[in-house]
């Protein structure tokens, strides 16, 4: 059955709408379990995380009013939003799924070298020392320290660096297209006329 009357697209727009709310709603708790567990102690990377769910949670939130009331600024803000939030989802999920090894380990030592708490998080998690060597002259979180035998994080850290980078490109890759389709739908819906209104009210 073909989904090109007004109900179908309001229908379908919600749909996607609330996919997104949920979505952000598991970013925070993720975010938040992680922190008040201690899995986390990088305030920074927690902050990020709950920033993100809390900006597509209001994203969410506009497009979803919008739809159900057929409210053409809010729906035309929405639109213009989610294409630019597009754009840049897709050039990351792409730059993740084409970057090579030398790339990775050049992020990867940036990424550690800025945040001491996130290398402590690693260290303890991986049972490594150090990033490319480990210093004994220094203090390691890792259990592995104590005996004075540790792996280096890099190695740990690049066994599985690959996987997760097409892990995420991938679903960065898959929200993208539903951002699009939102896009779509969200254009062609305000241009469509509300069966229930006025027919000589302004569209």
């Amino acid at each position: 059955m073909s989904c090109s009357g007004f109900t179908c697209s309001k229908n379908c727009l919600c749909a996607i709408n609330l996919l997104y709310v949920m979505v952000s709603m598991l970013m925070i708790g993720i975010a938040a379990w992680g922190k008040w567990f201690g899995l986390v102690s990088s305030f920074q990377v927690v902050g990020g995380i709950i920033g993100v769910g809390v900006f597509l949670f209001f994203v969410a939130l506009a497009g979803l009013i919008g739809a159900i009331k057929h409210h053409q600024v809010l729906l035309f803000f929405y639109m213009i939003i989610l294409f630019l939030v597009f754009v840049v989802q897709f050039s990351v999920s792409s730059a993740c799924l084409a970057i090579n090894k030398e790339q990775q380990n050049h992020l990867l030592e940036v990424g550690w070298n800025n945040s001491r708490s996130t290398q402590r998080d690693i260290e303890k998690s991986l049972d490594c020392c150090g990033f490319s060597h480990v210093d004994v002259n220094e203090t390691c979180a890792a259990a592995c320290f104590s005996h004075t035998k540790c792996d280096t994080c890099a190695a740990k850290i690049q066994e599985h660096a690959g996987e997760v980078l097409r892990f995420v490109g991938g679903i960065g890759l898959f929200f993208s297209f539903t951002e699009i389709l939102g896009v779509w739908l969200t254009y062609r819906y305000r241009n469509q006329k509300d069966p229930r209104a006025n027919p000589s009210a302004f569209l």
